[in-house]
């Protein structure tokens, strides 16, 4: 039987692999832009639902300018905060069910071991801490509804992304300096999209407890682990990349130097977690690099 998805921040990155997904699958299935709903609006938002009737609303639409947010921290609130909580909202009234992409960024990022889904949270960043307002919006008007499901180190063939621009500065530059001292799991946008509709059907089937999942790749490395790799698979020399700390790039916003999530929810479902990120890598790669260099 076929279900109804409603996808918010559709021109995305994540919002596209996820809408393509949908259609594989024969489900129904409604994106809408940042130009289509201002996820802001409560009465926007409650319109679109209304219309639509979702049997599951997975929210894409985030502000993710993470250094902006440190000046911007009430326009980011907006956002990621009061946008969550008037999607939570209208999917009360609907009965839907609310999938809230979140981020590892909700973490203080000084672990040394996974974080597990139930850590304790402490964002260092006006990000951060904008996210963690959605998740716990979304947790507290839907407590038996409502699915958070963190991600971090995003790339796709959608979007701007890091991949893309190692990518792109390899036919330019004979040498990169990369940071070597932030550790995570680059995680395909693919691969995420794919546990969001596993997650959504098993919710609808009442086989996945509310609350919070880890979507992020197995595995882990640091941003020159993964250049070198990217390197490799372009064919050029991976030793033109060259290791250096997170003190040669000072931005506004502290980077988590740890950001490597546990994923012990998805057995519990019946559902793999997302496979090592050097495999998923190596399938996407053809795939982003045509997105890049078409």
């Amino acid at each position: 039987m076929t279900s109804t998805w409603l996808i918010t921040g559709a021109g995305g990155m994540l919002g596209k692999d996820l809408l393509a997904r949908l259609a594989a699958d024969g489900e129904q299935s409604v994106g809408l832009t940042r130009g289509d709903l201002d996820i802001t609006d409560p009465e926007a938002v409650h319109g679109a639902v209304a219309q639509h009737r979702p049997d599951v609303v997975v929210n894409c639409a985030a502000w993710t300018a993470v250094d902006d947010a440190e000046t911007k921290e009430t326009e980011a609130l907006r956002i990621n905060g009061d946008g969550p909580r008037n999607l939570a909202a209208a999917c009360a009234r609907t009965g839907a069910k609310l999938l809230q992409v979140s981020t590892d960024y909700v973490f203080a990022g000084d672990g040394t071991s996974p974080y597990p889904e139930d850590a304790p949270t402490a964002p260092k960043s006006a990000y951060g801490r904008t996210k963690l307002a959605g998740e716990r919006a979304v947790r507290t008007v839907l407590p038996d509804a409502g699915y958070v499901v963190r991600t971090a180190w995003l790339y796709g063939a959608g979007g701007g992304n890091f991949v893309r621009t190692m990518i792109k500065l390899e036919g330019i530059k004979d040498t990169l300096d990369v940071v070597d001292d932030q550790r995570g799991q680059p995680t395909w946008t693919v691969d995420l999209a794919d546990r969001l509709v596993r997650l959504g059907h098993c919710a609808l089937a009442g086989a996945a407890p509310a609350g919070i999942y880890h979507g992020t790749s197995g595995g882990e490395t640091t941003w020159y682990g993964l250049t070198r790799e990217i390197f490799r698979l372009l064919g050029a020399d991976p030793d033109r990349v060259r290791p250096t700390s997170s003190d040669a790039y000072v931005r506004p916003a502290p980077r988590p130097a740890y950001s490597v999530l546990g994923h012990d929810r998805w057995p519990a479902i019946g559902v793999d977690p997302i496979r090592d990120w050097r495999e998923a890598l190596h399938e996407a790669f053809p795939i982003v690099l045509a997105a890049e260099r078409p």
